[in-house]
């Protein structure tokens, strides 16, 4: 299977399933001398961890992150840094029952008809699992692009309900369950969740991230875009299915003199722009302002809710998936989707650094 690595100057590779007995990664390219610890990384495994609330699985994973290699004294070697975390709470008798059954909206289906054979065990490598090890890469990533750029990330809608943009708060959004800058929506979200939950069902959500001080001049034109590399990067998370950069759609309802981020002289006697419709690039280059990507999940896939399938005979059947999973997959998204932008930036910044470019 070909497709586990990403990134160009600074590239992880993650490996393992859902039901093995470890996942892991390897970033290569980082570089030497940077200050790197587990506690450096742990911070972030805890903010995705499973089992934190009634709004997401029960799974109860401690997640705890060792680092294997390329730290020396407490620095970066510039060598790879191999990392791993060992499950624990696995149950694997939960899926015997649709050993020989294709659940619909996953990928066991796709996943045996290319390679004729599939880890039926929560997924296997198609499992969400596998994104905690893109959440302790993306620390890593953090470490490089240090205190001036800041990647937050933050659920602006579940299902029909959207925020209150008016009442945006960061403080808000490690506040309450959701990652929500609502705190008001948090407490409605809550409601409905439980409701989805009890009726065996699921929702879907949507996410934003902001990176803030990102200089100007990232991203190489014409098919190395900071934007395009952001938009592929958000796509490989799990149950994503739709990506946009700034407005994003919202802009194709616009008028040309709407959507323009016009310019004019700053105090400082350089060019400021009066708006950032364009999410903070252009050309597929960063404009020095805050880089802003929203990306859209899926409702979770395995619901209580008898569904109709097929099974590996050919016969027409249902399924009813049993075990724990998350009523909505997207809450536990924001720390992957921030670890996804943090890992395009600091692999953009180092490939700027690469050539010479002063970022």
């Amino acid at each position: 299977m070909a497709g586990n690595s990403f990134g160009t100057a600074f590239r992880f590779t993650t490996w393992g399933e859902s039901h093995g007995p470890a996942i892991g990664c390897v970033v290569d390219g980082c570089p030497p001398r940077i200050p790197l610890s587990e506690a450096d990384i742990q911070p972030f495994l805890d903010r995705r961890r499973p089992g934190q609330s009634r709004h997401t699985t029960q799974r109860r994973e401690p997640d705890r992150i060792r680092i294997l290699s390329g730290v020396f004294e407490g620095q970066t070697t510039g060598t790879p840094i191999a990392l791993v975390i060992e499950n624990q709470d696995q149950r694997s008798k939960d899926y015997g029952e649709i050993a020989a059954k294709f659940r619909p909206g996953h990928a066991d289906i796709t996943y045996w008809q290319k390679y004729g054979i599939r880890d039926y065990r929560g997924g296997g490598r198609s499992s969400a699992r596998e994104t905690a090890m893109r959440v302790a890469a993306g620390a890593i990533a953090r470490k490089v692009l240090g205190s001036a750029i800041r990647v937050r990330g933050a659920l602006v809608r579940m299902g029909p309900h959207g925020i209150n943009r008016a009442a945006w708060d960061w403080d808000a959004v490690d506040g309450n369950p959701f990652f929500c800058p609502d705190a008001t929506a948090a407490d409605r979200w809550a409601a409905e969740l439980d409701a989805i939950r009890k009726a065996g069902s699921s929702l879907g959500a949507v996410i934003e991230i902001v990176a803030t001080g990102v200089p100007a001049g990232l991203g190489e034109p014409i098919y190395d875009k900071l934007d395009s590399d952001l938009a592929r990067a958000l796509m490989t998370i799990n149950a994503v299915k739709g990506v946009e950069i700034g407005d994003g759609f919202a802009a194709a309802t616009l008028r040309g003199e709407d959507n323009a981020d016009e310019l004019r002289i700053g105090a400082d006697g350089q060019p400021e722009f009066l708006a950032n419709h364009a999410g903070g690039v252009l050309g597929g280059i960063s404009t020095g302002q805050d880089v802003v990507a929203r990306f859209a999940v899926k409702p979770t896939s395995s619901i209580l809710t008898p569904r109709q399938t097929v099974d590996l005979d050919g016969n027409d059947t249902d399924i009813r998936t049993k075990g724990r999973h998350d009523p909505c997959v997207g809450i536990r998204a924001v720390p992957v989707g921030e670890a996804m932008v943090a890992l395009v930036l600091a692999d953009h910044l180092l490939r700027a650094r690469g050539l010479g470019q002063t970022v």
